[in-house]
Order: C-alpha cells, then sequence, then structure tokens
C-alpha cells in the first residue's frame, strides 16, 4: 500500500517521500537557486551526510537530478548520472511542477527514461514546486553490470 499525496505531506521530514536511509550517500546535480532548500536540508538531516556534488568521485546511493525543461538532452543527463550510481541504487528525477518554469513534460521522462536504460517506478510531490520520479536500471541490465 503506497501513501497518497495527503499522506505524504504529513510526514515529518519531506526526505521520507524519497525513501532515503540514513547513511546514504546522495549526489545531487542540476543544482541551481530555484531547487528546494527545504528537501535538501532534510536529505541530509535523514541521511546524515551532506549531499555531494558532480566531481565526487566515489559511489554513490541515490542520485538527486534537479531537471528543467531547456537544461539540455535528458537522455545524456540520465546516462551521466548511472556512472557513480550503485547497484541497486535509484535516481530522482526532479522537475518542476506543471505551470512552473521549466516544466518538463511526463511524456518526455517517458520518451528519455528507457533510452537510458531505466525505468520509471514511481511519482510523487517532491516539494513545493518540484515534483519527483524515481528511476531504476532494469533487474536484468543490473544483474549484467560488472
Amino acid at each position: 500500500m503506497s501513501a497518497t499525496a495527503d499522506h505524504a505531506d504529513e510526514l515529518p521530514n519531506p526526505a521520507a517521500r524519497l525513501g532515503l536511509q540514513p547513511g546514504q550517500v546522495v549526489q545531487e546535480l542540476g543544482y541551481d537557486e530555484d531547487c528546494d532548500e527545504e528537501l535538501r536540508e532534510a536529505i541530509e538531516e535523514l541521511t546524515g551526510n551532506e549531499l555531494v556534488d558532480e566531481d565526487y568521485d566515489d559511489v554513490v546511493d541515490v542520485v538527486l537530478l534537479w531537471w528543467r525543461d531547456g537544461d539540455g538532452d535528458l537522455v545524456d543527463a540520465l546516462v551521466d548520472a548511472l556512472t557513480p550510481l550503485a547497484d541497486g541504487g535509484v535516481i530522482w528525477l526532479l522537475t518542476p511542477k506543471a505551470g512552473r518554469d521549466g516544466h518538463v513534460e511526463p511524456s518526455d521522462i517517458g520518451e528519455a527514461a528507457p533510452t537510458a536504460g531505466l525505468s520509471p517506478t514511481k511519482s510523487i510531490n517532491a516539494a513545493k514546486d518540484w515534483s519527483g520520479t524515481r528511476l531504476v536500471a532494469p533487474k536484468a541490465a543490473r544483474t549484467g553490470r560488472r
């Protein structure tokens, strides 16, 4: 049973909607001044780790990719986000909600994800102005990775 959007808004830590766990390393890509600071701080509080940036050179558990229409090629960005991701790791693609500057159509995500070798598993209300799409590599692809 999954939480509805109403119930998700009641969670004490907004990062809990992302399914993050203490100790996880979260890499943040696409940061800009429009990113949700409350969500960023909540992630650091929940995981007990600071967010790492694109210069981090070790394996990460989660990639948080802030993405807006006009940021470039989404497929390329998703492929790049896979590089540091641990087996079983997830990418959270955060996009502006409908009606906000930079909104990305769900169909664009639906086309880009499989091209990058990813499957969308769920979408959430991640923050006031941001929607989140959870992307994972299909099990068959993960088992073939070395």
